[in-house]
């Protein structure tokens, strides 16, 4: 199709963003330059993303409680501060004012770079945000320090602490809560050249009191189409756009009927999210419920990949892992994936752009290097959630006797390429594991065998990478053609069938990891040599 007089190709890109980055405003931009703030350092945001197959920036209006635009209907970021506390957001404060005094706002520099780069961009307004006191949470609102008779309060009666966030979040069943989010939406999509607005559900995903959740379902499908119809009126060709939880049910228990939404025709783009405060890379993330309501309709779907790992050995996720995250979501018929936490990764250095030109193409990422791996505890958070819908089957406790069984997803058609693997790594870490514990250990029912493994003792470290994960094994398997994992799911399962009497902890299956290194054809070399369990790099033996 080609463009009409005048258009650009961001105004018709109607079926929706292969790849889109979502831009947080703050992290790589407004916190990180001294003030004033240059047109040309706002103008980062966009700049750092053309020439590559991003197609769409989602970019983040502050804090979603208070704003770092020009807004005439909420509140900016820090007006209500005398003497900041927080250096950083004393910063954003003041680099954001600087640009109002001077006749603009950073929203409009980023989306007017983004319209003259045909550079597709959404404004995204985060619709939950907990509250804290009003000496520290130099971001807040005066809506929300004074109206907090708006808020959810303790899911039980055993959650007195009125400073937890979760207790805090706005109760959607107020007309006063979907009005005030309503007019930041207006102003944005009225007074700003975008090419659509996205709602971000899936940060604190609870919008109702537990007994409110049927009643409240039916007063947020008619905010959701009343936004839709703001949305679209206010612009040719513009879309609205949803984050979400992963799980069409999760959404529903949540309050967000998105499979009726869908039906209906009220949003154009749908993403579903798994770990939406650890940024997890999730390799498990199950897509298929979205794009079975998505069937039939024009709604778009597309698919979170976080970049965080946070294991001992690994912060930001690898072109490996990347890649065994995309594959796996690519393979469940998305329509596009979307970047959440990738601001992170700034400034951005090749490995960044490398990642970005292979993740649309899931044919040129099927021929290398993968890493895939099952979401567990990390260092930043024991217990991170997957948020609605999502799963994390790991940590595992061992039961002496008793199968432990989890599930694996490949998106790698091994048998269809032999001769360009080079090898493939199963390893699991057991912590807590002894010179006399036994298991046995079988991968899609089939033992597997001693002499495929090696054993690598870390019950002590004097340093790790990152940091010290605990005593624990490390089984490493290095799997021959008949052991190979299939594509789709596949099944390990341990049974711990001797533990040592002495020792109190339990054995915990903590990390489930599947490593598939490919030659880049028959013969070929692979650079230098690293050892089974090092740095997870591209260039392994």
């Amino acid at each position: 199709m080609g463009c009409r007089s005048g258009s650009t190709k961001l105004d018709l890109m109607s079926a929706g963003p292969k790849l889109a980055f979502y831009h947080d405003s703050r992290h790589p931009l407004i916190y990180m330059y001294e003030p004033p703030m240059s047109r040309s350092q706002h103008e980062a945001a966009v700049d750092e993303l053309l020439g590559t197959p991003v197609d769409a920036l989602m970019f983040c209006l502050g804090d979603g409680r208070t704003m770092l635009h020009d807004t005439k209907v909420g509140e900016l970021w820090g007006h209500n501060v005398d003497r900041w506390p927080h250096l950083v957001f004393r910063r954003a404060h003041l680099n954001a004012t600087d640009v109002i005094a001077a006749g603009t706002d950073p929203l409009r520099i980023v989306c007017e770079r983004a319209r003259a780069k045909a550079l597709a961009i959404y404004p995204s307004l985060i619709l939950q945000q907990g509250r804290g006191p009003r000496d520290v949470d130099v971001r807040c609102s005066e809506f929300r320090f004074d109206n907090k008779h708006l808020e959810l309060g303790p899911e039980t009666d055993a959650e007195t602490d009125a400073n937890d966030p979760a207790s805090t979040l706005l109760d959607f069943s107020h007309e006063t809560v979907r009005d005030e989010r309503f007019a930041l939406v207006k102003e944005v999509v009225e007074s700003y050249p975008v090419s659509g607005f996205e709602l971000h559900f899936a940060w604190y995903a609870r919008f109702f009191k537990a007994d409110g959740v049927d009643a409240g379902r039916e007063l947020m499908t008619h905010w959701v189409r009343d936004i839709s119809e703001l949305v679209r009126g206010s612009g040719s060709s513009r879309q609205l756009a949803i984050r979400v939880p992963v799980s069409i049910e999760g959404c529903y228990q949540a309050g967000l009927d998105v499979a009726a939404w869908m039906s209906e025709g009220l949003v154009d783009i749908v993403t579903g999210q798994t770990f939406p405060g650890a940024e997890l890379v999730d390799c498990t993330a199950d897509f298929g419920g979205l794009v079975k309501a998505a069937r039939g309709t024009d709604t778009h779907v597309l698919a979170t990949v976080n970049s965080f790992v946070d294991s001992d050995r690994m912060g930001e996720a690898t072109i490996e892992v990347v890649r065994a995250c995309a594959s796996n979501m690519w393979a469940q018929g998305v329509d596009g994936l979307y970047l959440a936490h990738w601001f992170g990764l700034w400034p951005y250095e090749a490995d960044f752009y490398q990642k970005l030109r292979e993740l649309p193409h899931p044919e040129v990422m099927a021929p290398k290097d993968k890493q895939y791996y099952l979401p567990t505890s990390t260092h930043r958070q024991v217990d991170p959630n997957p948020g609605p819908g999502g799963r994390r089957d790991l940590p595992l406790t061992l039961v002496l006797d008793e199968p432990s069984v989890v599930v694996l997803l490949i998106a790698d058609d091994l048998p269809k390429q032999p001769e360009n693997v080079r090898e493939v790594l199963l390893r699991l870490r057991l912590m807590n594991w002894t010179e006399a514990d036994v298991c046995e250990i079988e991968l899609n029912g089939q033992r597997l065998p001693e002499e495929q493994l090696r054993r690598i003792n870390e019950t002590y470290r004097m340093a790790q990478p990152r940091f010290r994960a605990g005593p624990a094994y490390w089984f490493v398997y290095r799997l021959g053609p008949d052991l190979w994992p299939r594509l789709g799911g596949n099944t390990i399962s341990i049974r711990l069938t001797d533990r040592a009497a002495d020792v109190i902890p339990p054995v915990i299956l903590r990390d489930v990891e599947c490593e598939i290194r490919y030659l880049r054809g028959r013969a070929a070399h692979r650079g230098f040599v690293d050892p089974d369990l090092g740095a997870w790099t591209s260039e392994n033996p």
